[in-house]
């Protein structure tokens, strides 16, 4: 936090985008670390921190909003630089009764210190690594679970993904299509559109080990017997990188969906999942409030 109080010890005002701009070039960011984001996707992890610092140094009154998405330094900013902190954390901040008592005061899911009182995690970043600890653990339950189907089950819950994921028109073209070919190497075949303007050749198989590449080829080999362009693997167990390899190399579009995939995509499209319990996270609403 210590840079962008530095940052506005020139006692000017400053958009929320010109501090930003400037602590990335003051770190020397690249553009990657720069455009990480947190596990949900939907917001920078650099970006995220810097707006927990400016909010945790309002808390404390050393800097104040003068607009919408505009801070400067505040008086007491000044004088916390003029005393020469080597660094500004939680631990420095608390000796501010006003960021003290809303820290002593907190609930235990607004924590972002650790014991050492240092930022270790921004709300958001708590909120997310929770969710995706509880995702990874369901996604292993949910992969053992599919495992201990029955074939036939196995085939329809394939059927059920891709029809959730948006091919095969309605479910019940797609329960038409999918085990009707009886082709070697194929277990089916699906619509990639609502249309029909084109079809999806599919091999979905219950296996343990690790799939090589000789079991890809021979899907391969399956969807040139068909002149068929496109083609989707799918296994409960993983794949080998010699199979990644040669799927990469060859003309024809084959997707390859491994156990782990497999279960992320039946969480992302509610399949053999039910909801619990979701959370609407907000925020301020600057433009409300600039109506005073």
């Amino acid at each position: 936090m210590l840079p962008l109080l530095e940052l506005l010890a020139d006692g000017e005002e400053h958009t929320s985008s010109e501090l930003v701009e400037a602590l990335a070039l003051r770190f020397g960011l690249t553009d990657d670390e720069r455009n990480e984001l947190l596990p949900s996707g939907k917001q920078e992890r650099f970006l995220n921190r810097a707006s927990w610092a400016r909010s945790y140094l309002k808390r404390a009154l050393l800097i104040e909003n003068t607009g919408r998405g505009r801070v400067r330094i505040a008086p007491r900013g000044i004088e916390a630089l003029q005393a020469r902190p080597e660094r500004v954390d939680i631990k420095y901040l608390k000796q501010f009764p006003e960021f003290a008592s809303r820290q002593n005061n907190r609930q235990p899911e607004d924590a972002a210190v650790d014991d050492a009182d240092e930022v270790v995690q921004t709300p958001e970043e708590m909120l997310e690594a929770g969710y995706q600890s509880l995702r990874r653990e369901l996604a292993r339950d949910l992969l053992q679970r599919v495992k201990s189907v029955s074939p036939r089950f196995f085939e329809r819950l394939v059927v059920d993904l891709l029809v959730a994921m948006g091919y095969g028109g309605s479910r019940k073209d797609a329960g038409q299509a999918v085990g009707q070919s009886g082709d070697g190497g194929i277990d089916g075949i699906i619509k990639e559109d609502r249309l029909g303007l084109d079809v999806v050749y599919v091999q979905a198989k219950r296996w343990d080990g690790t799939v090589g590449r000789p079991v890809v080829q021979a899907f391969a080999g399956s969807l040139e017997g068909q002149r068929a362009r496109k083609g989707v693997l799918i296994t409960t167990s993983q794949f080998s990188q010699d199979a990644r390899d040669y799927v990469s190399r060859i003309e024809k579009k084959i997707v390859l969906i491994d156990g782990e995939q497999l279960a992320q995509l039946m969480i992302d499209y509610g399949i053999g999942v039910a909801e619990v319990v979701s959370y609407t996270v907000k925020r301020i609403d600057a433009d409300y409030f600039d109506q005073d």
